[in-house]
Order: C-alpha cells, then structure tokens, then sequence
C-alpha cells in the first residue's frame, strides 16, 4: 500500500504581474497616460478656445437673449434689457408675417427636398452604369454650382429669368408665348428659387448618391440580372434598399439646409414680391439687423432650431426603420 504525501506549501513573497496597480511599471503606465491625456488636451485648447467664444457663447447669449427685449440701445448696455419671459415666443404665433415666412419655409422644404433626392439618385444612377464616355466631365459639371457662389449662380439665374432679355423669354419670343415674371410673381418666385436651389444643391446628392451606388457589391446586381429583372426592377428592389442608409443622410441634410434657406431669397428677391418667398431665417435676419429687435430674432431661431430638431428626428426614426 502507497501513500502519498503532500506537497509542502511555498512560502516567500507573492509575485505580482508587471504592469498591474502597485507595480512601479502599472505607475509608470498611469503616468504616460496622464501625460498624452495632458497633451491631448492641450493641442485641444485652441480649438476649444474658439469654440467657446464662436460657436458657445453665442448660442447661450442668444437662448439668453430670447427671453428679453434686447434691442438696439442695449448693444452697448446688454445688462439693462428687460426680461419679458414667454413673450417672444407667444408674439411669434399671432405675428403674420412669421406664419408666412414659416409656410413659405415648409413649401420649400416639401417640394425642394424630393426633388433633390430624386433628380440626385437619377443623375448618379446614370453616371454609374449609363454613361461611359465624358463620365469626369458630367460629374464636375453637375458638382460645379455646389462650389459656385451664390453671387455667380445669382448673375446666371438673373439672366435665366429675365423677363424681357432673360433666356426663357428669348425662347418664348421664338416659339410663340410669353414668359412670365418669375420672380416679380407672387405664384412663380417661389417656385423659381425652389428650382435654383435644386440646381445648386444636385451636385451633392449626386456624390452621395455614387459613393453608395459603388458600395452595392458587383454580385448582387449580376444575381438579380441572372434572375431576369430589368433596369427598373433592379433599381427598385435592389438599389433604393440597399442605398437606404445613404437616402436617410442626403434627405436629413438636405432638409436641414432647406430648412435655413436665406441665400436665395435674400441676393433674388429679398423675400418679395409681397413676403411670397421669405422664409424664417430671411424674417429673421431683418428682425435682428434691420429692425434690431434682437431677442425677437433670437426666439424665431430658437423656434427653427425646434423645427428642425422635431423633423430630423421623425426623419431618423422613420427611415432608419427601413434601413435595418
């Protein structure tokens, strides 16, 4: 019969892992990461810096602002403005003028979103499988009014729109009618800057658009033509579902930026003829600049800033519902 002894237990110290808590290497760690936290934040300063005395600052003085009646005598002496509450934003629902400017911003938005997004995808869907030949030079073409100024494409547009020497009246003359005055008419202004803004704004879609459009794997689409679909079979139930997500993005900003449309009506028409095509961040502008009735403005954009918030958040949820 064997027995079995057992084994002595060691005894001396205990030795800790290098690098773990109490280690002079885990120290060491903690103060190199001290250090690049330190230098990060440093190299972030000036940043930060600009930030808050740019971007910060101004949106608390403006919520700030909103609340009051802030106006011209107290640019020098901002501390002697009245706190008036809810007013602003109470006298913003009875105030005419704002309602239209709100309606002409929400026609915009419905009409000049889609648009975009549809005549966007077109064009890219067509650069990427149906033209060959000049390829480069369509897309640098239809990319160039994005970096356009507004000054420029307002020269091209002016003389596009001319009623008596513009291009669509020249054309009118030859073929036997009359153009109207589109941006002198209460019923075509709007619908003319709705239609310059698509023009300037296509380019972006497009890039959007083919990025997406060269992320759908080869494979895919050569299964489905195994299959037997068409070009537009293949677009609808292969291409749209898979270029969702991009969908989601280029209508979200592209919203947003209708949502502040001010460039075009304020060099076109300075929201005329009659307020048919100002908007909210045009009566805003005149609010707080011309009138210098600056906590007034300040509770119109803080409105718009809700309005836009409320939308893109709809937006996200509504089609990233599709995306998944």
């Amino acid at each position: 019969m064997s027995t079995t002894t057992p084994t002595p237990a060691r005894s001396g110290p205990v030795k800790v892992p290098a690098g773990e808590p109490g280690t002079g290497k885990g120290r060491r760690g903690k103060r190199s990461m001290g250090k690049q936290n330190l230098a990060g934040w440093l190299f972030s300063t000036p940043f930060l810096a600009l930030f808050g005395v740019f971007m910060l600052f101004p949106i608390v003085a403006t919520l700030v602002m909103s609340f009051t009646d802030f106006g011209q005598r107290n640019v020098r002496r901002p501390m002697e403005a009245n706190f008036v509450g809810l007013d602003n934003y109470t006298k913003l629902f009875g105030d005419d003028q704002f309602l239209t400017a709100l309606f002409n911003t929400g026609y915009f938005v419905v009409v000049g979103v889609p648009l975009t997004i549809g005549l966007g995808l077109l064009v890219a869907v067509l650069l990427n499988n149906g033209i060959d030949r000049a390829r480069t030079f369509f897309r640098v073409g239809f990319y160039a009014p994005v970096v356009t100024t507004i000054v420029a494409v307002a020269i091209v547009w002016r003389f596009v729109l001319d009623p008596s020497d513009g291009l669509i009246a020249g054309l009118g003359d030859e073929l036997g009618f009359t153009a109207p005055d589109f941006l002198g008419s209460e019923t075509w202004a709007m619908p003319s800057l709705i239609l310059m803004a698509v023009w300037r704004n296509l380019g972006t879609v497009m890039v959007l658009m083919i990025a997406g459009l060269q992320a759908i794997p080869a494979e895919v689409r050569e299964a489905a033509r195994l299959d037997g679909a068409n070009a537009w079979q293949e677009l609808r139930r292969i291409t749209i579902p898979l270029l969702r997500p991009t969908l989601l993005y280029a209508t979200v900003i592209t919203t947003i930026g209708y949502l502040n449309v001010f460039e075009e009506p304020f060099v076109m028409t300075q929201g005329g003829p009659s307020d048919a095509t100002l908007t909210v961040s045009l009566d805003m502008y005149k609010q707080g600049f011309s009138f210098f009735n600056m906590g007034y403005a300040s509770a119109m954009a803080y409105v718009l800033f809700v309005v836009i918030m409320g939308i893109t958040v709809l937006q996200l949820r509504l089609m990233k519902d599709n995306t998944k």
